[in-house]
Order: structure tokens, then sequence, then C-alpha cells
């Protein structure tokens, strides 16, 4: 019952409606080598939890690529969507393995995600 409250008071403000942080099917792949637990270690990946709107690689706990850290890009929706689509084109030299995702709705999925981690 609690949800149908959450969106009662939300129609009654107008206020945006609560993200979602159940992750999209398309993070199954990314969480290989990603943890999001608030204060969880990070593992072949850094933790990507509250990564939105924080400067690349900068989070405490994982040994960054040179090229990372020299990057100074901020993870707002346009860089992480750059970087999900293409890594190595947004940041040559990065240790991100994947190729990217081509599929822009999976992509807004996953945007979406790690931007309710916040």
């Amino acid at each position: 019952m609690a949800p149908l409250v959450g969106l009662a008071a939300h129609a009654a403000t107008g206020s945006p409606a609560p993200a979602a942080t159940q992750p999209p099917a398309a993070f199954a792949q990314c969480k290989a080598c990603h943890s999001v637990d608030p204060g969880g270690k990070s593992g072949i990946g850094p933790n990507l939890f509250a990564v939105g709107g924080k400067i690349a690689g900068t989070k405490p706990g994982y040994a960054y690529s040179p090229a990372m850290k020299a990057s100074r890009k901020r993870w707002d929706r346009a860089n992480l969507d750059a970087y999900l689509a293409n890594p190595k084109g947004l940041v040559p030299g990065t240790k991100m393995m994947t190729p990217g995702v081509s599929d822009a709705k999976k992509r807004k999925e996953l945007v979406d995600y790690l931007m309710a981690l916040n």
C-alpha cells in the first residue's frame, strides 16, 4: 500500500515520481564487474553507487587508468550515455573492456538507473 501513497503524493504535489532503483535487464552485463551497493567494494570495475554527477576517476577504492583520472569528465547524463555507447571513444585508454551498448533505449535505462542511485 505504501507505493500507492507515494503515487498519490506525487499526483497531489506534481513533484517528480521517485526514480526506479531496480536495475534494468541491460545491467546484468555490468554487474559482472561493477557493484552498486552503498559502501560496497570495487571489483574488476569501480563501484557505481552515487556515480552520477561525480568527476570520473576520483571515487576512492579503485585503481583508475591514468586516462580516466586525466579525463576530468563529469558523469552527467550526456557523458554517461557517450561512455556507455563507446567507452574508448570518450576516454581513450580506459580499462573498460566492453565495446559499448549500441541500443540507445538500453543506454537510457542504464543512465536512468545510475543517476537514480545518487
